[in-house]
């Protein structure tokens, strides 16, 4: 919603821009419901879809077990849960590749505000691979150094999509 408003106030709003912040807006309420998992549960909030919790077999009982002191969880097993986490992180950045090219199709500040969005996204991604989708813990984040690659790295892709477009041959994926 917030790139929608962007792309209204910079007359920059099309089907096709909206579409693609659509899918960034989503893949990045998806990695913070993902990051947020215990937070969320500790005030009485279950965000993570029930339809892919009953599909990896995992439960709310699990959302309950608070890590130990050693870092492991208490009780229950972790790995359906983890499996969860994966399925979720898998379709957030599917979605923030789906709406990348809207990187692309803006100048100035406004490319760099979606790009620095789109890094983002990656970033935080990463962080919840990174701690094996261990999310009970606390909520997985990335330094400020790992952000500013993941935006050198979305740039970068932005930059070879339209050098390939400018070719004529197919886009390559970073």
């Amino acid at each position: 919603m917030r790139h929608e408003i962007v792309l209204g106030v910079f007359a920059k709003a099309t089907p096709r821009r909206i579409a693609l912040s659509n899918s960034i807006c989503t893949a990045l309420q998806l990695a913070e419901h993902c990051q947020d998992v215990a937070e969320d549960f500790a005030a009485g909030r279950v965000y993570l879809p029930a339809e892919d919790m009953r599909r990896f077999g995992a439960s709310i009982a699990e959302l309950q077990s608070q890590p130990s002191a050693a870092g492991g969880h208490a009780t229950g097993d972790p790995a359906p849960l983890r499996a969860v986490l994966a399925f979720e992180v898998r379709r957030a950045r599917g979605l923030l590749e789906d709406g990348a090219p809207l990187v692309g199709e803006l100048r100035g500040r406004q490319r760099l505000a979606v790009a620095a969005f789109v890094a983002g996204g990656h970033a935080a991604l990463d962080a919840i691979v990174r701690a094996r989708y261990d999310v009970l813990a606390g909520p997985p984040s990335a330094p400020a150094w790992r952000r500013l690659r993941a935006l050198a790295r979305v740039l970068w892709a932005q930059r070879s999509r339209r050098a390939a477009r400018a070719k004529g041959a197919a886009p390559s994926r970073p």
